[in-house]
């Protein structure tokens, strides 16, 4: 009993067990995370030192050089990069992909520490770890035309934050903007001085004051008293009342000397939604936690805890990264329904039975169930490469099912002259298919185990989408195998067996396929005459296609920066941004806003003249993503002088920080002398200005704002009375104020800031006037013991593996990065644009797009070479293998025109599709040149066998080049949000599978029956 008997005789108990596996793979739906991105683990700590308000050239000397010293010799450390401030520096180590990034975090922090003690006193430093979970998940803007910015933050913080972070999933919330209360103790130096008292006596006087502190145990009436000594502050009445001073004329209190009100702390960052001041709140996911989970429950518990806060309080979300990823998987379900609709439309015009139909289209939604499922068990999430990759094999699991089906159809419409029963027919036909099956399924899944092997972005990325084909792959074959036959020896009788499947028009293709092939067999050169053409087509179109790194997607929202001049005020780049938003709010395929002026959307805090906007866009219709963001910028320019701003799409903008390389271009210029970096820069930044694309020009120079330096001569100081510490002590004091203690008010402490009036230290000459205090109780100006000067900023120092560095980046608009990097290459060279001492190097998501073309065509020579081993093992033949390898060859030039007239460029999705390309047109081919062997054995030439293969192979390679390409049709349109990332794949595959049918059946065959002549001549 051979395996189709003996599957035949478990047919219940096989598909019972697939129908466990699919319902089982249904369920595992609800359960895999979903996320924007696949579970990735970038290989890159930041580590953030602040070491008080040193100058940057100090800064390097004293931290940064000692600190990248001690991060070099980690193991695994491939770069670093640093740039330094005063008073802080920012490194970057990036390490080799597939570290432990757990482990290598604690040999980071551990390195810090060991030369924190060789650091300034009063060093402080933060390691994170870089993971798409460091930027929120989702956004929400609280805004109120009532309710104070206090009030808003309030809720957000006291209300809103204990009732969403016990949702699973969710890591922390953060809010952003808004105000924090505080009061505010205004001192009048004038009145201080009459009643001989110091700004410190005020300070001291308020924490003394206020006091909560355990002061002995007392045991009495058989019970344990813990008692207490409370003299806390209450409120505002309270504070006045404190005393400052008592004597003999009565008490000097609080309200004598000062003006004490409610306030706000001083706040340098400004939030905003939709042109009102807003309070933000910041979702940060766990990883590999379920983002569309996370957004539903939010969303739920929102809405039930809505008639609990102010009905003035306007909550909005502007940010969802799941959007996205729900986005993409109702696109995904789109294109399966259309793909399998149209190979529905294929399998009936070709074999006529909806019996057939149906068993062929039901593998589609159990093969994708089964992969689910094995999705779910090897721990992967679902995101846009994962249902990317489902779509993409619709046409694949369709391919599969039609082969199986249309050979077991073919076999029983075949004259039965040994009266066998259908069931017979139908195992027999299903063991003589099980070797072509088995390989071709094999050829096309072995060309994504060299993708377990590439790093990088690329790696990390393409790695699951691999992963999800190769496991639908599987399931497939499995289902073709077993399932398929079994469910046609159940569904199918004799009367399905005696229909006429063959046209006259395909009865006529067929003839006239014989004759030609009959010509072509005596005379080989004549093919030459064919291929000569599409070789040279296919070389002519890689000439002309562009290149690119990752395909642009259009999320329905983008990223703009904006840095306006060092040193601007927070009150004049508010007003700057005014001018931003009201352009943003013309655009009429805005749908809505948020701007943070002073930080960032991941929720970090940056100078107080640049910040960020998030823009949603309105749904579709609407004008494409890039034209919206190229008419925001220009805008800008022409009607907001002196603002520099740059758009990014969100996840170019996340894998961008998350990489340390968010432009596209980057000249990395270096030397020691660090005037001429800066002079070099700014040459090299106008030569590429007249590059045709580039826009967003940036020199790399990052000049800080102007400083006001107050020197104190030691001499004047020592005459005084007065030591250097104490005139800087009240000078903290007079322009900084201090927050002495707190008072508690329902759940929150709000703190108590001692500080000058704010008409006292509002000019440079104020400070001039400041009144300093000596240890004897006179008074004097500041302008007496120290010299005040204004000094322009320094610029930011960058160095990358210890040597100084500047960094001109631009991004591009409307060409390929491919062509524009060429001509800034071309300009480079230039004579007398860089100095000697001066070299550069391209970085950028440049270098990553070179990177990861280098990878991905050490993929597809592996795919070559690991399709080529299997051809050999299937059948010993070098002529044979050489001959089913010429085929896909032959096709990927083939995606070269296709990539060229779709003006599409040759990204690593396009890439991967030429990967892919590989295997499917060797899968069909195996199907060819397994009939050719079948036929062989019953006694035909080899010129005939050549010939009749291809007359009976003809129909199922043109179903399943047809099914495959109707069926990737929605992916290569780009049909739904987030299927741009897989439109480059789809379009390389459907180029490819355009010449399979004359590739597999004309020029495969002529080229075997060559070198078989060729072998018999030597």
């Amino acid at each position: 009993m051979n395996l189709a008997h003996w599957a035949s005789a478990h047919r219940r108990s096989i598909l019972f067990l697939f129908s466990i596996l699919v319902i089982a793979g249904a369920f595992s739906l609800f359960k895999m995370p979903q996320g924007m991105f696949p579970n990735i683990s970038f290989p890159r700590i930041s580590v953030s030192v602040e070491a008080g308000d040193q100058p940057a050239d100090q800064m390097v000397i004293d931290v940064t050089r000692k600190l990248e010293q001690a991060l070099r010799p980690i193991p695994g450390v491939q770069s670093i990069r640093s740039t330094t401030s005063r008073g802080s520096a920012e490194t970057s180590i990036n390490f080799k992909w597939g570290q432990d990034m757990q482990q290598v975090l604690l040999q980071v922090e551990s390195a810090v520490n060991q030369v924190l003690p060789n650091l300034p006193p009063g060093t402080t430093f933060t390691v994170r770890r870089m993971d798409p979970t460091v930027f929120p998940v989702i956004a929400y803007s609280l805004t109120s035309n009532v309710l104070s910015q206090i009030k808003t933050r309030d809720i957000a913080q006291q209300e809103l934050i204990p009732l969403l972070s016990s949702i699973e999933g969710v890591a922390k919330i953060k809010t952003m903007g808004g105000d924090t209360e505080e009061y505010r103790v205004d001192v009048n130096p004038s009145k201080l001085s009459a009643y001989g008292l110091a700004f410190s006596d005020v300070v001291q006087a308020l924490s003394a004051t206020n006091v909560l502190k355990a002061v002995g145990r007392l045991e009495d009436h058989y019970k344990l008293y813990l008692t207490l000594s409370d003299t806390r502050l209450q409120n505002l009445h309270s504070l006045q009342n404190t005393v400052l001073k008592s004597g003999e004329n009565g008490f000097v209190r609080l309200a004598d000397i000062a003006d004490i009100h409610k306030d706000v702390t001083p706040n340098w960052l400004k939030t905003s939604a939709d042109g009102k001041p807003a309070t933000f709140l910041l979702v940060y996911q766990q990883p590999k936690s379920n983002a569309v989970k996370i957004s539903h429950e939010i969303e739920k518990r929102l809405a039930d805890y809505k008639h609990k806060l102010p009905t003035s309080l306007h909550l909005s979300k502007w940010y969802d990264q799941s959007e996205l990823v729900t986005s993409s998987s109702n696109s995904v379900t789109d294109a399966i329904l259309i793909g399998v609709v149209l190979a529905a439309f294929i399998l009936m015009i070709f074999l006529r039975n909806i019996k057939v139909t149906f068993i062929a289209l039901l593998m589609v939604p159990s093969a994708l169930a089964i992969t689910s499922l094995l999705l779910y068990l090897l721990g992967a999430s679902f995101n846009i490469m994962t249902l990317g990759g489902m779509a993409a094999a619709v046409g694949l699991i369709v391919d599969d099912g039609i082969v199986m089906i249309e050979h077991l159809v073919r076999r029983i419409r075949e004259k039965n002259t040994t009266n066998d029963s259908l069931a017979h027919r139908l195992r027999e036909a299903a063991v003589e298919f099980t070797k072509p099956l088995a390989g071709s399924s094999a050829a096309t899944i072995i060309i994504f185990i060299p993708l377990a092997f590439l790093g990088g972005v690329t790696g990390a990325f393409f790695q699951a989408l691999s992963l999800t084909m190769a496991s639908a792959l599987i399931a497939s074959f499995l289902m073709a195998w077993l399932a398929v036959p079994l469910l046609a020896e159940h569904l199918l009788h004799e009367k399905d067996a005696n229909i006429e499947d063959s046209g006259r028009i395909f009865n006529a293709i067929q003839n006239q396929y014989r004759n030609i092939m009959n010509k072509l067999v005596k005379k080989p050169i004549w093919l030459l005459a064919g291929l000569i053409p599409f070789i040279l087509l296919g070389g002519y179109s890689y000439k002309q296609v562009g290149s690119g790194f990752m395909p642009h997607m259009d999320e329905g929202g983008f990223i703009l920066d904006f840095v306006q001049k060092p040193g601007t005020s927070i009150t004049e780049s508010d007003r700057v941004v005014n001018q931003i938003e009201k352009i943003i709010v013309n655009n009429p395929a805005v749908q809505t806003y948020s701007s943070r002026l002073g930080g960032q959307l991941g929720g970090g805090i940056t100078e107080s003249n640049q910040g960020d906007m998030f823009i949603k866009l309105k749904p579709f219709p609407r004008p494409p993503i890039d034209q919206v963001m190229s008419e925001i910028r220009n805008q800008i320019a022409a009607k907001v002088p002196g603002v520099e701003v740059e758009t990014a799409l969100l996840m170019e903008d996340v894998i961008g920080d998350l990489t340390a390389v968010p432009q596209p271009i980057e000249i990395k210029l270096y030397g020691d002398n660090f005037e001429n970096l800066i002079q070099t820069a700014d040459k090299v930044a106008n030569a590429i200005s007249s590059v045709k694309g580039v826009v967003e020009i940036k020199n790399g120079v990052v000049q800080a704002g102007d400083a006001i330096t107050v020197k104190v001569d030691r001499d004047k100081a020592a005459i005084e009375g007065v030591s250097p510490e104490s005139i800087t002590t009240q000078m903290n004091q007079w322009l900084t104020g201090v927050v002495t203690t707190q008072i508690q008010q329902g759940i929150k402490m709000v703190g108590v800031r001692v500080w000058t009036p704010k008409f006292s230290r509002q000019t440079i000459e104020d400070i001039a006037k400041l009144s300093i205090r000596a240890p004897d109780g006179h008074l004097f100006p500041l302008s007496r013991v120290a010299t005040i000067k204004v000094e322009t900023g320094q610029p930011q120092i960058t160095r990358e593996n210890l040597k100084r560095m500047v960094a001109v980046t631009a991004r591009i608009e409307g060409r390929d990065m491919g062509s524009t990097i060429a001509d800034i290459k071309q300009i480079l060279k230039q004579p007398n644009l860089l100095p000697d001492n001066i070299y550069y190097e391209l970085g950028g998501l440049y270098k990553q797009q070179q990177i990861a073309f280098k990878g991905l065509i050490g993929v597809f020579i592996s795919a070559l070479a690991l399709v080529f081993l299997l051809l050999l093992f299937l059948y010993e033949d070098f002529a044979a293998a050489t001959a089913i390898l010429s085929a896909p060859l032959l096709a990927t030039g083939m995606v070269f025109t296709g990539l060229w007239v779709t003006s599409m460029e040759l990204n690593i999705t396009a890439m991967m599709g030429m990967t892919m390309i590989v295997g499917i047109v060797t899968e069909v081919s195996i199907f060819y040149f397994s009939e050719y062997q079948a036929l062989l054995k019953q006694n035909l030439s080899i010129p005939q066998a050549i010939v009749q293969a291809g007359v009976n192979r003809m129909r199922p390679i043109v179903m399943t080049t047809l099914a495959a390409i109707l069926a990737l049709i929605p992916l290569a349109i780009a049909l739904g949000q987030g299927s741009e990332m897989q439109q480059p794949l789809a379009i390389a595959i459907i180029s490819g599978l355009i010449v399979q049918v004359p590739l597999v059946i004309i020029v495969m065959p002529i080229i075997y029956r060559a070198l078989l002549r060729k072998r018999v001549t030597t």
